[in-house]
This record gives structure tokens, sequence and C-alpha cells, in this order.
């Protein structure tokens, strides 16, 4: 798709990465807000927003659905294969969290988290230019650059959302199973001991455990679906150097090995990522109802 520049050349590879890698963005001044006024929506990446709350609603209507149609007879095959994904998810949480009633809620939250982020990161098997080059006619009409980015968690700002709302889900059964003050107690007095010159020392450990694991649960999924959506980039490109030669039907035919082979690969890696996302919640929260 063609990138924001002067004349009618076509884009470079480098432009035509860099224009992929924007997001869909806007800046709303209303008459009654200043141009540089701390309302600032340019701050939101739209796309991410738009497609992971469209991709949150099609997962929970997926879910309901399957409830909704469950039998106690023979299943058929959607049935089937919901109920083994959510026995898969309950023996997990069973091996991880040991208290029933918080098993009733962060059960399905896991499988809300599995197939919410399998979505996401689905979108990655789209062809490139499918979806942006439909907004390039749009967009520009309705007001928006033609910025469109279709996989929400290859956006860091989606990756550490959730799991800052994985944290802060830690931090509610931490309070919920201890009691403030028995968590506050232990944020001092672990993991070196309840002895009051190492009340600092523990405190801050605890806070750099705490900033470690949400940073890296976010930064896990972010960094390997960029690193997908880069590949799938890259081989797009070879599509577009097709032309009548030797070389040009090389490309294209490349293109289309490269293409073929990468999807299949890139199917078990969304399905890991999504598995690995949800592992580490229930683990986080499994460790906020132990006690050091």
């Amino acid at each position: 798709m063609a990138a924001e520049h002067a004349g009618t050349h076509a884009p470079s590879a480098g432009e035509y990465i860099q224009h992929h890698l924007h997001h869909l963005q806007k800046n709303f001044n209303f008459e009654n807000v200043e141009q540089h006024s701390i309302v600032d929506f340019s701050l939101f990446n739209f796309d991410s927003l738009v497609f992971s709350l469209l991709l949150g609603a099609i997962g929970c209507f997926v879910l309901w659905n399957a409830a909704r149609k469950a039998t106690s007879g023979v299943p058929g095959r959607f049935q089937a294969a919901v109920e083994i994904l959510t026995e898969m998810v309950d023996n997990q949480a069973k091996g991880v969290i040991h208290n029933a009633k918080s098993r009733k809620v962060i059960g399905p939250l896991a499988l809300t988290v599995f197939v919410w982020i399998f979505l996401m990161n689905a979108m990655d098997m789209l062809p490139v230019d499918l979806i942006p080059s439909v907004w390039h006619s749009a967009g520009p009409a309705l007001g928006f650059k033609d910025y469109m980015r279709v996989v929400p968690t290859a956006d860091l700002s989606t990756t550490l959302g959730l799991s800052c709302s994985v944290l802060l889900i830690c931090v509610f059964y931490n309070i919920k199973i201890k009691g403030l003050g028995g968590w506050a107690h232990e944020l001092i007095a672990a993991p070196f001991g309840d002895h009051w010159a190492l009340y600092p020392v523990n405190f801050l450990m605890q806070m750099i455990e705490y900033l470690a694991k949400t940073v890296s649960h976010g930064m896990r999924l972010f960094g390997n679906m960029f690193a997908g959506e880069l590949v799938f980039m890259l081989i797009a490109l070879m599509g577009g150097g097709w032309a009548l030669s030797a070389t040009g039907v090389g490309l294209a035919i490349g293109h289309v090995i490269a293409g073929t082979v990468w999807t299949l690969f890139h199917i078990l890696v969304i399905t890991l990522q999504a598995f690995i996302f949800m592992m580490l919640t229930l683990i986080y929260t499994g460790q906020a109802h132990d006690a050091h």
C-alpha cells in the first residue's frame, strides 16, 4: 500500500514497512478545547482499541453461544471443541489455584484471556494489505490518516494494558485472601525475614518483583507478535517485486512459498503465546493466594 510521500513513485521497502508500523490516531481538537490542551486523544491507538474490543466481543459471543447450545447428549464438533478447551483451562487452574471459590472466577477469566488473545494474535494471519487497503480509501474521507494496524497484540500499549490488568487482579486477591494488613506485612517481611532492619530491602524487592512480572508479562507477548508482523511484511514485499522477469517470477514464487510456510508455523506461535499469557495469569493470581 502506498505510503505518504510526495509524488507518485512506488514506496521503497523502508517506506512500506514504516507506513504499516504507524497506528491509526486522531487528535480531536473541539472548539472548546485548545490545541495544546491536556485532553489529547491522540494518545490512543484507535486501531488497536477498536480491534481489541471487536475481537473481545466476538470471543465472548462464541463462548456464550457454546454454553447456550450445550446439550447433555452427544456433543457436536463445536461444543466438543469448546468443552475440550474449557476442561484444559480448568485443569490448569486446579493445578495452580487451590482455592475452589477463587477458581470460579479465575477459571472463566483465564479462558476468556486465552480466547481473546488468540483472536487478536490470529489477525496476523490476514494478508498484510487487506484491511489497510480498504481503510486507505475510507480513512481520509472520514478525517483520519490512512494508517491502520490490525494486530492489537503487536501494540505495546495493548499487551502492557493486559498485564497491568492482571497486576490489579493480583492486588485484589492479595487483599481479599490475606487482608490489607496481612498483605502489607508480607510486603515488608518477605523475602528476607520479618526484622525491622530488613523492611526497606524487603519492600524494594517486592516492588521490583511486581514491576518485573508485569513488564515481562506484556513484553513477551508484544515481542513475539511484533516480530511475526514484521516477517509477514517482509514476505509481502517479495510479492510486491513481482514482474515478468526471472527475478520477478522467482520473488512471486518465493512469496507464496514463504507466506504459506510462515503462516502454518505462525498458527503454533499465536496459540502458544495465548497459552503462555493465560498460564502466567493463572500463576500470578495463584501466587497472590500463597503466603510467604
